[in-house]
């Protein structure tokens, strides 16, 4: 006798361009209601094709700094009631020139956001572009060790290293690939989804 299959799994992706599938695929978001373009240059798309019995929604917005993605926070995560939330934020604010600071409150407010209405969190670290900066590049760095240092300290959180997923091998400040020298490739987006897809199952079971 056949197992009943596992019932279905709503997870919210929210981020910026790199979640929204930056530059071939607009999101839902940024084009509703389903998103427009390359269905593949979006991470969400290869966790749904490897999980069928997920439904990962695709919340991110080309160019949105941390705290303009903690403003839309209840509208696009919490009303969603999701059984995880995957949060990758950061870059912009780098590209623009904010204090690590301002990068790791608003993200550790979204994580307290997130627990306060029972939601696991799977935290990526921020993906590299070509064109940072060493200066750039060690914000980079220093806000994806205090991730991790989040991910240790708060069994609620779970960390993926969503940047190395992207980085060129032995170059961990370049992207392997990329139509613009700013976002992955397609190749790029589902190695991204390979990389959360353990620590979503992973959390899932606890």
């Amino acid at each position: 006798m056949q197992s009943p299959p596992p019932p279905p799994v709503t997870i919210v992706a929210l981020g910026d361009s790199t979640t929204a599938g930056t530059p071939a695929f607009k999101s839902p978001v940024e084009a509703p209601p389903d998103g427009d373009g390359n269905p593949e240059s979006q991470f969400s798309h290869w966790l749904m094709k490897t999980h069928p019995g997920w439904t990962v929604l695709n919340r991110g917005v080309n160019g949105e700094r941390t705290d303009q993605i903690a403003a839309r926070f209840d509208r696009d995560v919490v009303t969603a009631k999701p059984e995880v939330v995957i949060i990758i934020a950061g870059v912009n604010d780098v590209y623009q020139g904010r204090p690590v600071s301002h990068v790791t409150t608003q993200l550790r407010a979204m994580y307290d956001r997130a627990i306060a209405a029972g939601i696991p969190v799977v935290a990526g670290t921020i993906v590299p572009y070509n064109t940072a900066t060493d200066e750039q590049n060690a914000k980079m760095r220093e806000i994806n060790a205090w991730i991790a240092a989040e991910g240790r300290r708060d069994p609620r959180i779970r960390v993926a290293d969503t940047r190395a997923a992207v980085a060129a091998p032995g170059q961990p400040d370049r992207l392997a690939g990329s139509p613009d020298g700013l976002h992955p490739d397609v190749a790029g987006y589902r190695n991204m989804a390979a990389a959360l897809a353990p620590v979503i199952a992973a959390l899932r079971k606890t």
